[in-house]
């Protein structure tokens, strides 16, 4: 049995109560697409957990947002290989060269590496086009760590509307973000990389979509959330290299939101 964490005291939503993982999804953590590096932070990401919470089932077509190197890629690809299907969203590979375009090479170069990702498909997301698929046609999308980049950049309430449009009815929204104990400023939010739950549901509810459930799976009550550089002083990034390194690996990694939304039926 899956366990979660006390409710953290924000909103009027509890924490989901406790729930099994489906075994097939705790055996793809092994899959050998995903590297040593990858599953050496599974005790920090809990992905399992996260993934039973948003109420992934192996028949479902989900839309990953903004996969970065792909650590939910490879999960998630594994998993929905068979019944399901998965979208991720990629910036334009041969495009200039900024970070997005080099993940997207990299990416693609990791889809093409592996059969358990073959089957993973591609759709464009810039700042100019936000097209996620068909209206109506995913069961659930899913974004971790990305909604902090969003809100400075402007293009928060597009990618919460373009999920609104892609969502059958009753689908689901997964979010995990770092959690700021406060709203913020954009510029605040750019400084320090987090986001408070509530400005995220306010997000959501402006898009037509409705908090269900939040969840504690992912809390840190060690980050104190007031570093240097932010969040990226913490595991993995140590933006800091050798300062206060041994601080920062105790703390582990941040103190983050789950949060699971729905489209109205």
């Amino acid at each position: 049995m899956l366990l979660v964490a006390a409710c953290h005291k924000s909103g009027t939503h509890e924490a989901a109560p406790a729930a099994s993982a489906d075994p097939a999804l705790t055996a793809v953590l092994s899959n050998p697409v995903r590297t040593d590096a990858e599953r050496a932070r599974d005790t920090y990401r809990h992905p399992a957990e996260t993934l039973t919470f948003f109420g992934l089932k192996p028949d479902m077509h989900v839309v990953e947002l903004v996969p970065g190197g792909g650590w939910y890629t490879a999960i998630l690809a594994p998993y929905l290989h068979d019944k399901g299907a998965l979208s991720i969203t990629s910036a334009d590979p041969n495009g200039s060269a900024d970070e997005g375009s080099k993940q997207a090479q990299a990416m693609a170069t990791r889809l093409k590496g592996s059969p358990l990702l073959d089957k993973v498909t591609t759709v464009r997301m810039d700042d100019h086009e936000i097209q996620l698929g068909p209206d109506g046609s995913a069961d659930m999308v899913v974004t971790f760590r990305n909604i902090h980049n969003w809100i400075p950049a402007g293009t928060a309430p597009s990618v919460f509307a373009a999920v609104a449009k892609v969502l059958k009815p009753g689908g689901v929204f997964g979010v995990e973000d770092h959690r700021a104990v406060k709203d913020l400023t954009n510029k605040e939010v750019d400084d320090t990389g987090y986001v408070s739950e509530a400005q995220v549901i306010a997000l959501a509810k402006a898009a037509g979509l409705e908090l269900d459930q939040r969840s504690e799976i992912n809390a840190n009550p060690k980050d104190t959330k007031d570093y240097p550089h932010g969040v990226w002083s913490l595991p993995p990034t140590y933006a800091g290299k050798d300062v206060d390194h041994d601080k920062y690996a105790a703390i582990g990694e941040s103190d983050r939101m789950t949060l699971r939304f729905r489209k109205p039926r």
